[in-house]
């Protein structure tokens, strides 16, 4: 099958296609600026995850919708399940070995788990990081 041949769709079926496929490039490339302008892993990690997740599986529901295939559908629906599962598991191992590994985030960065400091400006003995 030639690439003339694939898109034999309207205009319209055409026109959503590639303004889905379109959506899901800008999304990817939110993830890149992301990883390039945030300052620490925490952020980055978030960045890419949210963006690039949602960018790859827009990317190939556009591609699904300009070729509407039977072989085609599922083996992008088998793509598209398998990015929605492994991108967070990967993105909190990511996170978690930053953790583990005692990198910093920066002052800027908020954390709701933080302990507060003892009076002495020193971290508390909840600063642990038995998880």
């Amino acid at each position: 099958m030639s690439a003339p041949d694939v898109l034999t769709g309207g205009p319209v079926q055409n026109a959503i296609g590639g303004t889905i496929v379109a959506l899901g490039v800008l999304l990817i490339a939110s993830g890149a600026i992301g990883m390039l302008r945030l300052p620490d892993i925490y952020n980055r990690t978030n960045a890419v995850t949210k963006a690039a997740g949602l960018g790859i599986v827009a990317l190939l529901v556009g591609v699904a919708v300009l070729v509407p295939e039977p072989d085609v559908l599922i083996t992008l629906g088998v793509a598209v399940a398998l990015q929605l599962f492994t991108i967070p598991i990967a993105s909190f191992a990511i996170g978690h070995a930053a953790y583990r590994s005692d990198v910093p985030s920066t002052p800027s960065t908020l954390r709701e788990d933080a302990p507060p400091a003892s009076e002495t400006g020193s971290p508390s003995a909840a600063d642990d990081r038995d998880c």
